[in-house]
C-alpha cells in the first residue's frame, strides 16, 4: 500500500485520538501513529515535534470536539429542565461500553496531568453549567449553582454505571438518575 502524500492535521489528530482511546494514552507513539496514519514517523515529528507536544494537540483536538458537540446539543434541545437531561443523556452516547469508559477515564488522567488540558476541562464545565443552569431560568426556588450542581450529579451517575455496567445500558442509567435528580430538586423547591 502506497503511503498518502499529506493529510490535514486533523486527520492525523482523529487517528491520534482514536489510537489513544482505544489503547491507551501510553500507545501514542509516533510509531504507532504513523503506522497507524499512513505518514512517515519524521513527517509527525516535524509536525509534532515531540511525544508530549502530540498528546497535547490530540487531547485539544478532542476538546474541540467535545465543545462542538456540547453546542449543538444545546441548540437542538429544549430550554427546559427536561432539555437538560435531553442534553446531558446525548452527551452521554459516546462513551461506549465499559471496556471504552474505562479507557476514557485514562484519557481523562492526562487531561488532569497537563495545566493547558485542566484549564479546558474547567472551561467546558463552566460553559456547561451555564447552558443547564438556563434551561432551568422558569423555575422557581433553584439553587443558583443548579447548573454545577446537576452536572456534578451527571458525571457521578456515570461513575456509578461503571461499577455495574450489565445493570442497564449506560444512556438509560443516567436517563432514570437525572429524572430523579430534577424530581427532587424541583420538588423542594416547591416546599420551600
Amino acid at each position: 500500500m502506497t503511503r498518502p502524500k499529506t493529510q490535514s492535521d486533523e486527520q492525523v489528530l482523529e487517528a491520534a485520538y482514536r489510537l489513544m482511546h482505544a489503547e491507551g494514552p501510553e500507545a501514542l507513539t509516533f510509531e504507532r501513529l504513523a503506522r497507524t496514519s499512513g505518514l512517515s514517523g519524521s513527517t509527525l515529528v516535524q509536525r509534532f515535534k515531540s511525544k508530549a507536544q502530540l498528546k497535547q494537540r490530540t487531547l485539544l483536538y478532542a476538546w474541540d470536539g467535545l465543545d462542538s458537540r456540547t453546542e449543538e446539543l444545546a441548540r437542538s434541545t429544549p430550554g427546559t429542565p427536561a432539555g437538560a437531561i435531553e442534553l446531558l443523556v446525548a452527551l452521554s452516547s459516546g462513551y461506549g461500553d465499559i471496556a471504552s469508559y474505562a479507557e476514557g477515564l485514562l484519557v481523562l488522567r492526562e487531561d488532569l496531568r497537563d495545566p493547558v488540558l485542566r484549564a479546558r476541562g474547567a472551561a467546558w464545565k463552566a460553559t456547561l453549567s451555564k447552558m443547564l443552569a438556563d434551561r432551568f431560568a422558569g423555575v422557581e426556588g433553584m439553587p443558583d449553582d443548579i447548573g454545577l450542581l446537576m452536572a456534578s450529579h451527571w458525571q457521578g451517575s456515570l461513575l456509578w454505571w461503571s461499577f455495574d455496567p450489565d445493570s442497564m445500558e449506560l444512556t438509560s442509567y443516567v436517563e432514570q438518575s437525572l429524572k430523579r435528580f430534577v424530581s427532587a430538586i424541583t420538588a423542594s423547591a416547591r416546599s420551600r
